[in-house]
């Protein structure tokens, strides 16, 4: 499929793509963690096939500011569904996920009968998305997993162990691949994965990365209120949850402030998760409040005042088997406002920022710490480095450079009707 008009950058999604080759088609995308337009990668693939002709429908969870059960966005129809908590054991996944099944079956099938589906496009967590698609595959409808989290590998960062659970992740994960049509993986390591672990067949495994749209993603002035009076801002923007080592960070900065006597620098944590109450009192046990702000989940006017205020982010993910194979939006995000950044040691995360970012020994805080203020005492390498980041984005790994593929992947499912 030939790739779209060439756009400027800052074009972001062509309203309409040249030929329209979803036209008359219908999409239903399933998603189970995030409610959308929240969610940036997959609200990006929906406005991408919209502009491709085809009808889209999306099915995801309420959430904060997410509350409506049925709204419609820029001509795409978003279905939201309650779920009864935040999974925070393995019980509770379970709970969660089985009713999140419900809900999506339920949805579904009213969709489809106001009008056929054409593709079920299942984003996971978790890897239950198949058996929605299942019935429907009968009817002829085709089923394109997006891999976005290996879930046995998050499993064991979540809990530090493997047991039944895990073991049911594993067989959920080879189910997925094995009803898919066409797999859409988010990185190389996810492709290896897909084909090695899923036994998908490599040219059914496509990759799309989660490549910022940089039309959304812009710079605006600075907010020196953010700093709390300090001439350095560190940022961070991701979930709060166990395995993305914001422990590590805290540490950091302590050794920053007590160790290292440096008493310029703000770090700003933007998110929100299951560990932020926990986060947040470690903090406070190591008198570190004043230091670090807690911004919680933030609206995108506070997000991008924050990156756009930071001298660099910061990505204190864990060095494990799941951060390692992961590509994190964070990095990107950083990249697309020309930030540098440090972070631990990790296949993908090298890959993404390669030049644009420092690398600290695996999950060594002091290391981490160190390393941080080196890029806040080199405003030159700050400069060269975020520029490499951004050109980065621009010429490889934004969004525009993602539509393409996405519709290789539509168009090869599609043949097969």
């Amino acid at each position: 499929m030939a790739a779209p008009a060439a756009l400027a950058p800052d074009e972001g999604i062509p309203a309409t793509i040249p030929g329209e080759p979803l036209k008359g088609r219908h999409v239903l995308i399933v998603v189970e963690n995030l409610p959308l337009p929240f969610d940036r990668r997959v609200w990006q693939e929906a406005r991408t096939l919209k502009a491709a002709g085809a009808e889209v429908s999306i099915i995801c969870p309420t959430g904060k500011g997410y509350e409506a059960r049925l709204e419609v966005i820029e001509g795409i129809a978003i279905h939201r569904h309650p779920l009864p908590l935040e999974a925070s054991s393995p019980i509770s996944f379970l709970l969660e996920y089985g009713a999140a099944l419900l809900w999506e079956t339920v949805l579904a099938w009213r969709i489809h009968r106001q009008r056929r589906i054409d593709v079920i496009h299942g984003c996971n967590p978790p890897d239950l998305v198949f058996l929605v698609a299942l019935p429907f595959k009968m009817l002829g409808v085709r089923y394109i997993f997006d891999h976005h989290d290996i879930n046995p590998e998050l499993y064991e960062a979540k809990f530090g162990k493997r047991g039944l659970l895990w073991q049911l992740l594993r067989l959920t994960e080879k189910l997925n691949f094995k009803a898919a049509d066409v797999s859409i993986a988010t990185n190389q390591s996810y492709r290896q994965i897909a084909i090695e672990r899923g036994g998908m067949p490599p040219e059914r495994v496509h990759v799309v990365r989660s490549g910022p749209d940089l039309s959304r993603l812009k710079p605006v002035a600075p907010v020196p209120r953010w700093k709390n009076g300090r001439a350095h801002m560190v940022g961070y923007v991701g979930v709060m949850g166990e395995q993305e080592g914001i422990d590590l960070l805290i540490a950091a900065a302590e050794h920053i402030v007590r160790q290292m006597g440096r008493e310029d620098i703000q770090f700003v944590l933007v998110g929100g998760g299951p560990a932020l109450a926990q986060l947040q009192a470690l903090s406070a046990d190591r008198r570190l409040a004043d230091y670090i702000t807690f911004a919680r989940r933030a609206p995108d006017e506070d997000l991008f005042a924050v990156l756009s205020t930071m001298d660099l982010g910061v990505n204190p993910d864990r060095v494990n088997a799941m951060n390692d194979k992961s590509t994190m939006n964070k990095i990107m995000e950083y990249m697309s406002l020309a930030k540098p950044m440090v972070q631990f040691d990790v296949t993908e995360g090298r890959f993404s920022a390669q030049g644009a970012s420092l690398y600290a020994r695996a999950n060594d805080p002091v290391d981490l710490a160190e390393k941080i203020v080196a890029l806040v005492d080199d405003p030159e390498a700050r400069a060269r480095m975020g520029a490499l980041g951004r050109a980065r984005v621009e010429n490889e790994l934004g969004w525009q450079h993602q539509i393409t593929p996405l519709l290789d992947a539509y168009r090869q499912a599609l043949a097969d009707q």
